[in-house]
């Protein structure tokens, strides 16, 4: 069944799981959400910013990671919030969400102002914390945190059962490709995260923005695989552009991630978060090397001999 709804949001039914399809398909600054009904009680996940002003009644709200297209809707909800205990602080607190993004002061200060004015951004001291596997009954079907590191520390899916739900939150499976730049990031988490959503039999499988949802496992898998791709398609932007050698400062201006029209304070931090950690996996493999104190390059295919004390990167 499909509802469409004045406050901005598209209802989707899934078995017991209604998708709320956020505006502009749940592009950002918009997200999708979850409602799970149960005979006992009704979960909402991710309440988004389209919920803002008229917020679907739940009886627990569930976050699937602190960033701030997730929990818009939060400041509308009295109801028990939970998230996973290594995002909890950025749930509770602004300035520790904040924190995350690996921000200088003036910067973070803008954006501290821009969550709390467009994305209602509060205090949550009452959120709770909850770690991989904990299970929430609620009543002829359950709720089953999947922990899914890398985009944040504390990134979770949740299946839903015996529906065959998995939502898979910001594994989104967009053509923009995985997202690791914040400062809790991991890319090896994100890739270990993608391995286990493979693993996963469900009949639906439903992401944060844009896809919505994908019935079959075989499609999801596809999908997956393709969205895994951007991975290795940075690795190789990287490596051209390392033909000749390149401090981390040319590489955060050349760009992995975003494309030239892209501006604001967040950019700048994530290029070179996400720079540092493709250097330390291509060092790793003997593909780049440290040629002189913060000067890289590609070696191998006679582009250049690593020196005896080639070692990573070591961030900036």
């Amino acid at each position: 069944m499909t509802d469409a709804h004045t406050t901005g949001y598209t209802a989707v039914d899934h078995g017991r799981v209604r998708v709320l399809v956020g505006a502009e398909r749940g592009a950002y600054p918009y997200a999708n959400s979850l409602l799970v009904r149960g005979t006992e009680s009704t979960v909402l996940i991710d309440p988004s910013l389209s919920l803002v002003g008229s917020p679907p009644p739940a009886d627990l709200v569930l976050v699937s990671h602190a960033h701030e297209d997730h929990m818009a809707g939060l400041a509308d909800h009295s109801a028990p919030v939970g998230v996973h205990e290594h995002d909890l602080e950025g749930v509770r607190s602004p300035e520790k969400l904040i924190a995350g993004l690996g921000l200088g002061p003036e910067a973070a200060a803008a954006v501290e102002k821009d969550y709390r004015e467009r994305f209602h951004v509060r205090e949550r001291p009452d959120a709770t914390g909850f770690g991989d596997g904990a299970v929430f009954d609620l009543g002829g079907c359950t709720v089953t945190v999947v922990h899914l590191p890398g985009h944040t520390a504390g990134h979770c899916g949740f299946l839903v059962e015996p529906d065959g739900f998995l939502f898979v939150a910001d594994i989104d499976l967009s053509s923009f490709g995985p997202f690791y730049g914040d400062a809790g990031s991991s890319l090896a988490d994100f890739e270990a995260s993608m391995r286990r959503c493979r693993e996963i039999e469900a009949r639906w499988y439903g992401t944060g923005h844009h896809k919505g949802v994908v019935e079959g496992a075989g499609e999801f898998r596809r999908r997956l695989d393709a969205y895994a791709g951007v991975v290795d398609r940075r690795s190789a932007a990287l490596l051209d552009l390392l033909a000749v050698p390149r401090t981390l400062e040319d590489i955060v201006a050349h760009r992995l991630v975003y494309r030239p029209h892209v501006q604001g304070p967040h950019v700048d931090p994530v290029e070179r978060r996400t720079a540092v950690q493709h250097l330390e996996v291509l060092a790793a493999q003997g593909r780049v090397a440290e040629v002189e104190p913060g000067l890289f390059r590609a070696v191998g295919d006679g582009r250049a001999a690593p020196p005896p004390a080639a070692g990573p990167a070591s961030g900036g």
